[in-house]
């Protein structure tokens, strides 16, 4: 008997996921299973250009407002959830469909990737953030060179984040986050799907997209959010769009300045998300979506299905 397969549709935000996953879904009796690491928080609907109710009662969707804008939720948790959806849909003879631009959640779903089971400490984290703070994220990083250079290769200098997380694990477990992250392949066939447009066309959807989601209410979202009593300096509201909104409400930015670096602020998100949908990666069935569209992408399913 074959492994059950897995369908991951991959890409930068606002090329066009969400419209062909909900059209695989439905071609192929799937249910999509989100690797958005916003979309995972309740009330934060317009900003991260959630799925509507809509779609929502017509195709299920998994691993979409799982936690409370104060709540944690792990890369580890994330997966464990993930890998048990898979393993929901497939008991129910339905078709998965990992879809989504997180690239550390993809990788965490689709290569099995080992994460250390290190809770947060937070006096070292505020430590570290803290030595970013005063010598710089390039000094910081130099520090994971020196303990975990495998890591560093990995990790972008400017992802404080990211590098405090990776020594955190280092200088708690004695030993390299790049040592313990070793990937388990997981027990699927796995079919990916990237979809890419021209750079240009890219960074004109996301203009249109950001103006849609103002016009949509983005402002009274955060509003909202922060009248509930959720602070700016929580993760969930630090993301693109909501920094920008509480930065505007807080007199920082005009609501067009806040708008515009809305947008650069996704262009530069995008180009990041290049690094880790790699146009030359051997393992992903890349699409330009101003040159293929829906049919080409099903029938390339259909034949790996066959």
């Amino acid at each position: 008997m074959s492994d059950p397969p897995l369908i991951a549709v991959l890409g930068p935000t606002a090329v066009g996921k969400t419209a062909i996953s909900l059209q695989l879904a439905r071609q192929f009796n799937g249910e999509i299973i989100s690797a958005d690491s916003r979309q995972i928080y309740r009330g934060l609907d317009i900003g991260t250009d959630k799925i509507g109710p809509v779609e929502r009662g017509q195709i299920p969707h998994h691993l979409i407002d799982v936690v409370m804008p104060d709540q944690v939720l792990t890369l580890a948790e994330y997966q464990r959830l993930a890998v048990a959806a898979v393993d929901d849909i497939h008991s129910r003879g339905r078709m998965p469909i990992l879809a989504g631009g997180t690239g550390l959640y993809v990788r965490a779903v689709l290569d099995g990737l080992g994460i250390p089971e290190v809770p947060p400490n937070l006096a070292l984290r505020e430590e570290l953030e803290a030595y970013a703070a005063a010598n710089g994220a390039e000094a910081l990083h130099g520090r994971l060179v020196a303990l975990d250079p495998d890591a560093a290769m990995q990790i972008d200098a400017r992802n404080v984040r990211r590098v405090v997380r990776a020594l955190e694990v280092c200088l708690v477990t004695g030993e390299p986050i790049s040592r313990l992250q070793r990937a388990t392949p997981p027990p699927w066939r796995i079919l990916r799907i990237g979809l890419t447009r021209p750079r240009e066309t890219l960074f004109e959807r996301i203009d249109r997209r950001v103006d849609e989601m103002v016009a949509r209410g983005l402002l009274a979202e955060v509003e909202t959010l922060l009248a509930a009593g959720y602070g700016p300096e929580l993760p969930a509201l630090t993301g693109l769009g909501y920094r920008q909104m509480i930065q505007h409400l807080h007199g920082e930015l005009t609501l067009e300045a806040a708008v515009d670096e809305i947008k650069r602020q996704t262009r530069r998100f995008v180009r990041q998300q290049y690094t880790w949908f790699r146009l030359d990666d051997p393992r992903i069935h890349w699409f330009d979506l101003e040159q293929a569209g829906y049919a080409e992408v099903a029938s390339v399913i259909g034949d790996w299905l066959a």
